[in-house]
């Protein structure tokens, strides 16, 4: 195990990981808006943001899929480390970490049962930027609309038409973090 693999957690774990899980929850709360999230200091290519969702949501019994640039030893490593969450095929993750590009065909993640549509993937897509413009968003915690920069909108309109089943998704870049929860409505 390389050096790096073990540093890089939160330095205050009660405090780092409640302002982390208060600034996912915003996100998931209120789809397109972007929050500031930071405390981890994981090895690149992984952001901060990244960083500290895989430390704030992740442990033993959750598994985890790292795909393109990602996919890593010393990010493998890493993750194993300080959650202790093993790494898995695409099919069997809880949490996919990837560009957007990596992570395709969004088909090899599970989206739910009829009897169980909490149990699919979330993905957290890493993004070079994240901006409050692009694609048009509606649905709960919109107000009248929300805009956010998506790497594209076809996908997001498919997975919106299988709720209750389907995708979550977080996007992240730096110390920023935007989510897009199944229940959203995406538009050009």
């Amino acid at each position: 195990m390389q050096v790096q693999a073990l540093e890089g957690a939160f330095a205050n774990a009660p405090i780092e990981n409640a302002v982390a899980f208060r600034a996912a929850m915003n996100a998931l709360a209120r789809p397109g808006q972007i929050e500031k999230i930071s405390g981890a200091k994981p090895p690149a290519p992984l952001s901060v943001a990244a960083g500290s969702l895989i430390l704030m949501l992740c442990d033993a019994e959750t598994p985890v899929s790292l795909s393109g640039p990602f996919e890593t030893a010393v990010i493998r490593d890493w993750i194993i480390f300080h959650t202790g969450a093993p790494i898995v095929t695409p099919d069997k993750a809880v949490f996919a970490i990837g560009t957007w590009q990596s992570l395709a065909p969004l088909s090899q993640f599970a989206i739910g049962t009829a009897q169980y549509p909490d149990r699919s993937a979330t993905l957290i897509v890493e993004c070079d930027e994240l901006k409050p413009q692009g694609a048009t968003l509606t649905g709960p915690g919109i107000k009248d609309a929300a805009q956010l920069s998506l790497p594209e909108t076809q996908s997001f309109q498919d997975n919106a038409k299988l709720f209750p089943l389907g995708l979550d998704f977080f996007f992240t870049t730096g110390t920023q973090v935007a989510a897009l929860p199944r229940t959203t409505k995406v538009d050009h």
